[in-house]
């Protein structure tokens, strides 16, 4: 109040400096922050747009997941991957013809192994042969050794003949006792064996015209054999061979009473003559 007990607010009016402010609006709602703007008086904001605030609070999108890497046959070019199924479809017809040939190669007679058994015996002889007598009611009761022995011509010009060579026997003992024995251990010389009996006869006369391929078949088996066995010796050369087979019975077991020779049968071939072909890498 001054010196005249007036107050001095009260002598200015509301448009006047002094006077108190009159409010312009109601109250404000419950709630509302009176520190909030509507929109941001910024300088930055105001240049940016009203989008602004937006764009710069949200983040940046992701990167999407890389494609992965292609692998095996679609990682290569066009060209190769043509020449890839090329590939892979002769394999598959080679191996369906494979299993259609073996399959009437032990399938009962039909019109099929009549009109093309020519056909299918080129292709399974003498690699793919199917042989089922381990199956058969009256099995194999015997022991069949193939032995061979040779004419060399020695170093010094001076021809002898070997003792026989019991191949079957070194077989035996390359496979008694190993637990992965080899194809050729097991089969090679045996299968040699029946090829070239199944084609001749008891005079071991060709009965058709697979005999030539026995015959040569089982011949360059054994003088690989021989030239293993260094059979001619050093500086010598074999000049020709002959084979026989010994043929044993098997024993009964004690509690038959089959009675069974156990004298050994021998079948004994002519001297075949070793030419180029039949050695490896041909003649010396």
């Amino acid at each position: 109040m001054d010196a005249y007990g007036t107050d001095s607010d009260a002598r200015h009016g509301p448009d006047e400096p002094g006077g108190a402010p009159e409010p312009t609006g109601g109250p404000e709602p419950a709630g509302q922050d009176r520190t909030a703007d509507p929109q941001d008086s910024r300088p930055e904001a105001a240049a940016l747009g009203p989008d602004a605030s937006a764009a710069t609070a949200a983040p940046p999108p992701a990167p999407g997941p890389y494609p992965e890497p292609r692998t095996g046959v679609a990682a290569l070019s066009p060209r190769y991957q043509v020449g890839a199924a090329l590939a892979l479809a002769v394999v598959a017809v080679v191996a369906c013809v494979h299993v259609g040939m073996v399959f009437l190669h032990v399938a009962p007679s039909n019109t099929v192994t009549k009109a093309h058994g020519k056909a299918i015996d080129d292709w399974i002889y003498p690699e793919f042969e199917q042989n089922w007598k381990l199956f058969a009611p009256n099995p194999l009761q015997q022991n069949i050794a193939v032995q061979v022995r040779a004419e060399v011509q020695t170093k010094d010009g001076e021809l002898r003949t070997t003792g026989w060579y019991d191949l079957s026997a070194q077989d035996g003992r390359a496979i008694e006792g190993n637990l992965l024995p080899s194809h050729t251990q097991q089969n090679e010389l045996r299968r040699a064996w029946d090829f070239f009996v199944a084609t001749h006869d008891s005079t071991n006369r060709s009965t058709g015209l697979r005999g030539t391929l026995s015959e040569t078949y089982l011949r360059r088996i054994v003088v690989l054999r021989l030239d293993r066995d260094d059979a001619a010796g050093k500086g010598g050369a074999v000049e020709q061979v002959q084979v026989r087979s010994r043929t044993t019975n098997v024993r009964p077991p004690k509690w038959s009473t089959e009675k069974v020779s156990d004298k050994p049968m021998d079948r004994v071939l002519p001297w075949w003559p070793i030419t180029a072909a039949d050695t490896d890498g041909g003649a010396e």
